[in-house]
């Protein structure tokens, strides 16, 4: 079994044992304390509170639309809520979170739906708290850099917002025209400039949340560094376990004197790594430097008619910005190293139409491949940026010896992967071929040093893999902060952690009748 270098094999556990306490010492941390909500509430419970204090079209139960919230955009995990409230205030979420707590019923926080790792999974008996209706933009300070908004503010919102006054958002996953700020905040996503402007969590400044009591509490100041913990960091990234963000104050950078994105052909993914790794030792740090293999290449066409050079095994995208002098000097070395690894065309984008369609091609290239596969698992493991070429000849041999295609779009700069392993969920077989294929993808990460994710998140894809980087008690540890948030296990429980561990949580899936029905309201299911 693979593990993170430098620690000891830790296997796969499934009896949710604490590693390093005794058995009483367990028993005492499983215990709730005293004035703890008893286990024997239900969603009928939490619905009947919810009654008269929120508006009846923000309580669903019918079972058409509870159906539309059974997954995020990881299609291949299915739930059907217990109840979905649509949370139109702050307000709605504390109330509805307050009723969770007094009947212990776990909830799970949603926003637009577009995470890749089934972070945002409902709980068959449980609350599935939707924030998108949250989305007032107050405040925008050009002055302060500052911009404070809701979490159901489209991502891209903010800097369309921002631009007029000379600014932008840095952080822009290829979702960013419909993913959210709280789930872009739940989890730390990062984009194609992460490289040189940090993920989400180096641009959020404080967040009003709903602690899994009901609290509603601030985190954090607007001020460039706030004294005591860091519990905006703790809080950004941890996938909704810790609670709900109800209103994030972020920052917002000023836009660059000049933007230059040059496009160049290579004949593999060898030579385009190659060049990466030249430029990143030149000294230059790009805003985005990203690679996309034949395949990933070959879906893009279809879809979006991106006019990538043809024959190209791989195309490399790097984008320079900054001070115009500056970028002009990068720019020249940029071709200089390109040609030197072997391009075989080179060209810079002569305007912002040309700059797009070069990188529509790359945001684009997750729903494009749908064009060539009737079904993929999208993956994001991170090896060294040093390791690109051996990873990815390893992931070509797996491809081959599985029989599996696999299709390669990364942020090169930062060495995260994003393969795209296809298959015909149709032909019996084949999902269980891919789904091999993705863990073979994410050992060989952790075997290279590397993590299991980069941006898209743990959540319920990729729980099982945490003992391989982890070991039991770097686990423990990491739950001892989630159990200090929440210590009845209710928020967004069977997500990042493989096994119920110190919070005693409940599974998420649920066989039989649907709880609202065994409650006696069919009338309303």
């Amino acid at each position: 079994m693979a593990t993170h270098p430098g620690h000891p094999s830790v296997p796969d556990r499934s009896d949710g044992m604490m590693h390093g306490l005794d058995p009483a010492a367990e028993d005492r941390a499983q215990t709730a304390p005293a004035g703890a909500p008893s286990r024997g509430g239900t969603v009928a419970d939490v619905l009947a509170e919810l009654r008269g204090t929120l508006p009846d079209e923000a309580l669903l139960t019918d079972p058409a639309r509870l159906a539309t919230y059974e997954c995020d955009g990881l299609a291949a995990y299915r739930v059907t809520p217990g109840l979905v409230v649509l949370a139109s205030t702050p307000e709605h979420v504390a109330a509805t979170v307050r009723a969770c707590a007094r009947h212990a019923v776990p909830f799970v926080a949603r926003g637009s739906g577009t995470g890749l790792s089934g972070g945002a999974l409902p709980h068959a008996e449980g609350v599935l708290v939707v924030t998108s209706r949250l989305r007032t933009l107050h405040e925008v300070s050009a002055a302060d850099q500052r911009a404070v908004v809701d979490p159901g503010v489209i991502n891209l919102q903010v800097t369309k917002m921002a631009t007029p006054e000379g600014y932008y958002f840095a952080p822009d996953p290829s979702s960013q025209q419909i993913c959210s700020i709280g789930g872009n905040v739940a989890e730390n996503s990062g984009g194609a400039h992460c490289l040189k402007y940090g993920f989400t969590t180096n641009h959020v400044l404080s967040l009003d949340i709903v602690t899994p009591d009901g609290d509603q509490v601030t985190l954090g100041t607007r001020a460039p560094d706030a004294p005591g913990y860091d519990l905006v960091g703790a809080f950004v990234g941890s996938e909704g376990t810790l609670g709900v963000a109800t209103r994030a104050t972020v920052r917002l950078v000023r836009l660059p004197q000049e933007v230059r994105t040059v496009l160049a052909g290579f004949a593999g993914t060898d030579e385009a790594g190659a060049a990466t790794s030249a430029i990143i030792a030149a000294g230059i740090v790009p805003a985005a430097i990203e690679i996309m293999d034949a395949l990933a290449i070959e879906a893009a066409e279809a879809a979006v008619s991106c006019g990538y050079p043809a024959g190209a095994g791989a195309v490399l995208v790097v984008e320079l910005d900054g001070a115009r002098h500056e970028v002009a000097d990068e720019y020249a070395a940029v071709e200089r190293i390109c040609r030197q690894e072997g391009a075989f065309e080179f060209r810079m984008a002569t305007d912002a139409a040309e700059r797009a369609a070069i990188w529509k091609g790359r945001k684009s290239a997750f729903a494009a491949v749908g064009r060539i596969s009737p079904d993929y698992i999208v993956q994001d493991g991170v090896v060294p940026r040093t390791a690109l070429p051996e990873v990815l000849r390893q992931m070509t041999r797996i491809s081959a010896e599985q029989g599996v295609r696999v299709a390669n779009v990364f942020h090169a700069g930062d060495g995260n992967l994003h393969p795209l392993v296809l298959f015909d969920g149709s032909k019996a077989g084949e999902t269980e071929r891919a789904e091999a294929v993705s863990g073979m993808i994410l050992d060989l990460c952790i075997e290279h040093g590397g993590s299991i994710t980069g941006e898209h998140g743990v959540g319920s894809d990729k729980a099982k893999y945490m003992p391989r980087m982890f070991t039991d008690d770097d686990l423990d540890t990491m739950q001892l902060v989630r159990c200090a948030f929440d210590p009845h296990g209710i928020a967004n429980p069977g997500k990042i952690y493989p096994t119920p561990r110190l919070c005693g949580e409940r599974s998420g899936r649920r066989q039989g009748a649907h709880p609202l029905q065994e409650a006696g309201l069919g009338e309303v299911f």
